[in-house]
């Protein structure tokens, strides 16, 4: 049977999605568990891995498994094991025996969300779910600047070093800005993204929010195709895994 779950969590704990000897991961977590339940190794795929630090809202993830639960089952016999450990299974789907969905190379696009504190004081109890800063950021300058970056384009001048995509080119289908309080937020929307490629965009936007570049400057880093011409990468507690969209 091919199931199909749902799942949201914290990554502070975690060294990322993909499973690691010795470290704990989400993937390596979650596989522990499928394995006592199946009483046989059983592999874990998801939409999207996630780094070190980084959340998920709706992480979609699929596995193969010779026995037959019921979505309640095994809904419950995961967060069961899975309690305190900063992993939620919320939604599971029994798929069948002959279904092809598979949760990377069936999903038609990703969206993710940054969240920025932006207040004059740190934050108490949630330091690792924003990135705080305490100068006021100017988010239409921001929004102004974001909407260079949509559409196909190079994006060379926010690709980590250790990117292994074969192609810099990519394509945004829309970056949001939007305002609650205190905290600021950035969802983008594209069908697969560059490694680091969000906490680049969203670090060198904060640099036209802090206006220290103008917004047109941001078109010109994009032109140049060069990672030194850009902003510092964001830190990886202020991005969320959103959504994925089949």
């Amino acid at each position: 049977m091919r199931y199909k779950i749902s799942i949201e969590y914290n990554g502070t704990p975690f060294h990322g999605w993909q499973k690691q000897d010795n470290l704990p991961t989400v993937q390596g977590s979650i596989e522990n568990v499928l394995t006592k339940i199946a009483k046989s190794p059983t592999e874990l795929f998801c939409a999207g891995r996630t780094d070190t630090g980084v959340h998920a809202i709706e992480q979609v993830a699929h596995f193969d498994m010779e026995r037959d639960f019921s979505p309640w089952q095994l809904q419950q016999a995961l967060n069961f094991h899975l309690m305190h450990s900063g992993i939620s299974i919320f939604n599971v789907e029994n798929l069948g025996e002959n279904s092809t969905f598979h949760a990377r190379f069936s999903a038609v696009s990703r969206e993710y969300i940054y969240k920025v504190l932006n207040r004059d004081y740190p934050p108490t109890f949630a330091k690792d779910l924003f990135w705080w800063i305490p100068q006021k950021l100017n988010v239409a300058a921001m929004q102004q600047a974001a909407n260079f970056l949509v559409g196909t384009h190079d994006f060379s001048s926010f690709r980590a070093t250790g990117c292994q995509a074969n192609s810099p080119i990519r394509s945004i289908d829309s970056i949001n800005f939007s305002v609650d309080g205190d905290v600021i937020s950035m969802h983008i929307v594209a069908p697969s993204f560059l490694y680091h490629m969000v906490r680049n965009i969203m670090g060198t936007l904060c640099l036209v929010g802090r206006e220290k570049i103008n917004p047109l400057e941001v078109k010109n880093i994009l032109e140049a195709t060069d990672r030194t011409k850009a902003g510092a990468t964001a830190p990886a507690h202020g991005l969320y895994f959103y959504r994925v969209n089949y």
